[in-house]
């Protein structure tokens, strides 16, 4: 997490006294806010990668997930790290697993879209150590220490393994029970604070933005990653923004797990919604169905190391060789090559393809990244360049989308306190195609090419689902609190004066409905407009006969 010219993303220092922990909090409530376990895996001779400690210690992981979790947290053997390597990892939670409790869907609804957790996969922050030793029977020691989260915060867990981990490796499982002690006494993650994260008698400070872009919780390095492939890193935003198939190969889980995260951030502040293994191996439980060659490949990016892989998937319409960083730019450097010509893991870096991109290549951004390559330019610099170039090209693309999505919202003076609320109006795709020839992104962004292509390609992706489906609710709330408002200033109980007692009895529901949305959305609901509506409420019960009153209050 080096830093030089950069704001660094996590300030350390003396740890303050945290004080007891809230009576309403039980033990691990504050600690499941932010991971769900701790684990170390060990090699056993008999057995190979095994679970040798889960805490705290009434955390179950199904039999599924322990296996996943444990070949996962090994490198492939022919990746040949030695010492300390860093890596992260996704899988899908076993079937019939529940949502994660109320404190984890309360925080996870004020997190900015794409950085919420997700309740049907884990993510994984392993440290892996091996050295030689002459006392075991191989020959090595060979351990990992992992942090399993709902959360996808790549830059504090791996900020934090690497702080526990060589605790855990020098004073032994004490230290990791003392780490989770502390962590249960962490406060929530809060969207637009930065929060104090006491660990070992230092504290980690990372800032949790409220719908900012580069959230420190989970920014990656995206130059280091792509450093090898920087003439095509724009076809990577088209690739990965249309959910097409990726494949990221590497000799490292270090390189494949950085790539894959660097890959999926190219889009953000949208929410990448398909699935994506920062490391996969061929023990891992989608391992058929992701490689099958009877279907086409499935919407997935996929980090691997195994050489195995470089003939598995040499069907998939999409592959990156990711090299070492360089110094000055290679013979061939520009050149797309061909998929079906990546033969073996040891094919020259690269990206093997035959995908026509849909909008012409920004040369501009490539001679400022390769001048800052001959002139050593900080990689934080490198950084923060690319980052702002994707963050202004991806607010270009979202920027049309959102500026129809507010067309489809009715008006507000169609809102009545005496009807039910209005509903926004379908996305019409080919109505929104026709608005980009004359307002779309080309508008804001100096990149031209085919929009609409992209765009069309855009729509048949679980990225535009996913956003779609985020923004649907988003309004449909907002119109809900218009008309909840509009019940508030209105005299109802001078409308219910003509009215039959079928109709006042129908408006008694609405409003309880009201205060009920009002209770499950206190972040978007004033609360003296709830306050309206109980006294609404309470004003046309009373209006009615005592008969009435009865079985209203009942």
């Amino acid at each position: 997490m080096a830093g030089t010219k950069e704001e660094p993303l996590f300030h350390r220092e003396k740890s303050p006294d945290d004080g007891p922990q809230s009576p309403t909090m039980l033990p691990w409530d504050r600690f499941s806010n932010w991971l769900y376990c701790a684990c170390v895996v060990t090699f056993d001779l008999e057995l190979g990668q095994a679970m040798e400690l889960i805490y705290p210690s009434h955390v179950k992981l199904t039999d599924a997930e322990k296996a996943n979790i444990c070949y996962l947290s090994f490198p492939d053997s022919n990746s040949g790290c030695m010492g300390d390597t860093q890596f992260n990892f996704r899988i899908r939670q076993s079937p019939g697993r529940k949502p994660g409790n109320k404190s984890f869907i309360s925080i996870n609804k004020e997190l900015p879209v794409s950085i919420q957790g997700d309740n049907a996969h884990y993510c994984g922050f392993v440290y892996f150590r091996q050295t030689k030793d002459k006392s075991i029977r191989r020959g090595y020691f060979q351990k990992s220490v992992v942090l399993i989260s709902r959360f996808p915060f790549v830059a504090l867990f791996s900020e934090l393994i690497s702080i526990l981990a060589p605790e855990y490796f020098d004073n032994g499982e004490p230290s990791l029970e003392a780490a989770c002690h502390d962590i249960d006494q962490w406060p929530a993650p809060c969207s637009g604070e930065t929060v104090n994260l006491p660990i070992f008698g230092t504290v980690l400070q990372p800032m949790i933005p409220a719908h900012v872009i580069l959230p420190s919780l989970c920014e990656v390095d995206i130059f280091s990653g792509f450093q090898s492939i920087l003439p095509h890193i724009q076809m990577m935003w088209e690739l990965v923004l249309t959910g097409e198939p990726l494949v990221a190969m590497a000799a490292s889980p270090s390189v494949t797990s950085s790539t894959v995260q660097a890959l999926i951030s190219l889009i953000s502040p949208l929410k990448y919604c398909s699935d994506y293994r920062p490391y996969f191996t061929i023990h891992d439980s989608e391992f058929k169905e992701y490689t099958t060659k009877t279907q086409a490949p499935p919407s997935v990016i996929l980090g691997v190391t195994n050489p195995f892989f470089a003939k598995t998937l040499q069907h998939w319409p999409h592959i990156i060789r990711i090299g070492e960083m360089m110094t000055q730019t290679p013979k061939g450097f520009n050149k797309l090559k061909k998929a079906s010509s990546l033969k073996t893991l040891d094919s020259k870096p690269g990206v093997y393809t035959r995908y026509k991109p849909f909008l012409n290549k920004d040369k501009a951004i490539l001679k400022r990244l390769i001048k800052g390559i001959q002139t050593k330019r900080p990689v934080e610099a490198q950084n923060a360049i690319l980052r702002r170039y994707f963050l202004e090209i991806t607010q270009s693309f979202i920027i049309p989308l959102e500026r129809y999505m507010a067309s489809l919202m009715p008006l507000q003076r169609n809102i009545s306190p005496h009807k039910s609320p209005p509903v926004l109006r379908p996305f019409d795709i080919e109505e929104f195609l026709k608005t980009v020839e004359h307002s779309g992104p080309q508008l804001t962004s100096g990149i031209k090419g085919d929009w609409q292509g992209l765009y069309q390609r855009f729509f048949r992706s679980s990225n535009f689902e996913g956003w779609y489906k985020f923004r649907q609710h988003e309004v449909n709330q907002k119109l809900q609190v218009l008309h909840l408002e509009a019940i508030c200033e209105a005299n109802l109980l001078d409308w219910i004066q003509d009215k039959q007692e079928v109709e006042i009895v129908d408006l008694i529901l609405r409003i309880r409905e009201k205060l009920t949305f009002a209770t499950n959305n206190n972040l978007v609901v004033n609360m003296e407009n709830v306050n309206k509506l109980q006294k609404h409420l309470q004003g046309i019960i009373s209006s009615l006969p005592e008969d009435l009153q009865s079985v209203l209050k009942s």
